[in-house]
């Protein structure tokens, strides 16, 4: 009980998402290894619209508690739903670009936002 009064709001967050990826089944985005197919989940802290070589991309930072991973939709310039500080759960091939873990056009399901 002392730990968690003293924790800050950050740790507490992190530690709901690490249990939350537990419970959905998920790998922790920290120990996913490049080229690996995963199923993460987590809940996105931005949402940008980045071009890359020109075509439009939606890009999007997952973080699960445990480490952050870029999630890019190639060719969109927004999807519905997806928003910061929304959850959700994301499949796909991890791939490294400059030193972070990338997730291109990955399958995903949005989680429940509050009480939905």
């Amino acid at each position: 009980m002392f730990d968690r009064l003293s924790s800050s709001q950050e740790d507490l967050e992190s530690e709901e998402l690490r249990e939350d990826a537990e419970t959905a089944g998920c790998i922790r985005i920290g120990d996913c290894q490049d080229r690996q197919i995963v199923t993460v989940t987590g809940t996105l802290r931005t949402v940008t619209l980045r071009p890359r070589a020109g075509v439009p991309a939606l890009e999007a930072e997952l973080f699960d508690g445990s480490a952050a991973l870029d999630v890019v939709w190639l060719g969109r310039r927004s999807i519905v739903g997806i928003e910061p500080g929304r959850r959700l759960i994301a499949s796909g091939r991890i791939s490294m670009s400059r030193g972070r873990r990338v997730l291109f056009n990955p399958k995903y399901e949005l989680r429940p936002l509050g009480r939905e």
